[in-house]
């Protein structure tokens, strides 16, 4: 049952899937925050929201000091999920699975690319392990290296987690901490004469809401969003594809997510295994566009991983099915913070894959924002909007 709508809220949410549900739940557990807030989505059954194709895992394997942290609180906050909230006897537990990610360099380059980031990584904490070739195959003997010169790994804090469970409870104790959820869509937005801020949202059912502040957390629709105040957001629904498939001979080992030199990636998944990759013409698609291109398996993700893992020349495919990341044409990375014009209008965008496992810091980080006009916890400025207008690219090596 949806809440009564009110006129005016301090906080309009747009999109109500991970990054709506985690601010919201953060919000109300920002201490000063006592403000209204409201969640508009369009389609609560989440059918094609990037959330619900999520592949639930986390790394701490980046370039880049920021998205390290991120991913570090992540962990943090997975391994202690009943204690963040309230020590609720229903919430449950939530594992995490370290099997952790595997990246394999099959040139010089790359691996001199990869024992960078493990310097960076480890002196951050993590526990990021730079490897010969043969290391590898002493540890994971089922891999064919022939054409490998070495890896990363970490099996501390790296790998599946449920990633559904989080977002659930998040939504749900949003709702009990007064959070107002409505099916719905914003399909315009009022400026004040200034043009300096968003005065009021306009919903499809006809009504109108004012807002103290507006934030953006559509997923691949952030564009269209951005585009109702007048701005402009390099954010686009790009194809992801994922493959559940039975082995014949199982490993007798766990697979770590390995990122082959292709772009392929592949995991465990239970007593399956999981693949996906981009496809080879990783064009801009529809909003609406979840057509399955099946060549995709034959021609490109069952060869890599047959030849990666022989054991898997006899495998079947269980399931399948296409998801969009909400992909950051600049520089695949998250956009977030305030707009530098239109200042009451807030970003969580741009993912680029990783917002499941950001969302636990993003989420506070942007409560935080919202309720003191800065970050009290972990900096995420280097992620500001401020560096799309200045054209400036945030690097970040280890993008799969």
């Amino acid at each position: 049952m949806q809440n009564a709508l009110e006129t005016s809220y301090d906080v309009v949410i747009v999109g109500g899937a991970i990054y709506g549900s985690a601010l919201a739940w953060w919000l109300t557990n920002t201490p000063g925050f006592d403000g209204e807030v409201l969640v508009v989505e369009r389609d609560p059954t989440y059918e094609f929201a990037s959330t619900s194709h999520t592949n639930s895992c986390i790394r701490q394997q980046f370039s880049a000091p920021v998205n390290i942290q991120i991913s570090q609180f992540g962990a943090e906050f997975i391994r202690n999920f009943r204690h963040f909230m309230h020590d609720d006897p229903e919430v449950p537990d939530l594992a995490l699975q370290s099997f952790g990610y595997l990246y394999l360099a099959d040139t010089p380059e790359f691996a001199q690319t990869l024992r960078e980031a493990q310097s960076i990584q480890a002196s951050m904490g993590a526990h990021t392990q730079h490897m010969t070739k043969d290391e590898i195959a002493a540890r994971y003997p089922f891999y064919m290296l022939d054409d490998v010169i070495a890896g990363n790994h970490n099996t501390v804090n790296e790998g599946y987690f449920d990633g559904g469970t989080m977002f659930d409870w998040f939504k749900r104790m949003a709702r009990r901490r007064g959070v107002t959820f409505i099916h719905d869509e914003v399909t315009g937005m009022t400026l004040n004469p200034a043009g300096s801020a968003v005065d009021a949202v306009t919903l499809k059912s006809g009504a109108k809401v004012s807002c103290g502040t507006v934030v953006n957390a559509s997923g691949p629709r952030a564009a269209a969003t951005a585009q109702m105040a007048g701005i402009t957001l390099p954010v686009v629904p790009r194809k992801r594809y994922t493959f559940i498939f039975d082995a014949a001979e199982p490993l007798e080992m766990d697979l770590p997510l390995t990122i082959d030199p292709s772009g392929v990636h592949m995991r465990q998944e239970g007593k399956y295994y999981m693949a996906g990759c981009p496809p080879e013409d990783d064009y801009d698609a529809a909003y609406d566009d979840f057509t399955f291109d099946h060549s995709i398996w034959e021609e490109k993700v069952w060869p890599i991983i047959a030849t990666r893992v022989p054991t898997f020349e006899r495998v079947k495919v269980i399931n399948e099915w296409v998801g969009h990341y909400a992909f950051n044409t600049v520089d695949q990375n998250a956009i977030v913070g305030r707009h530098d014009k239109v200042e009451n209008f807030v970003f969580m965008n741009g993912f680029s894959g990783h917002g499941l496992q950001q969302a636990p810091a993003i989420g506070r980080g942007t409560a935080e924002l919202i309720t003191h006009g800065a970050y009290r916890t972990l900096d995420l400025t280097p992620l500001d909007y401020g560096r799309i207008t200045r054209s400036e690219k945030f690097i970040e090596k280890a993008v799969i």
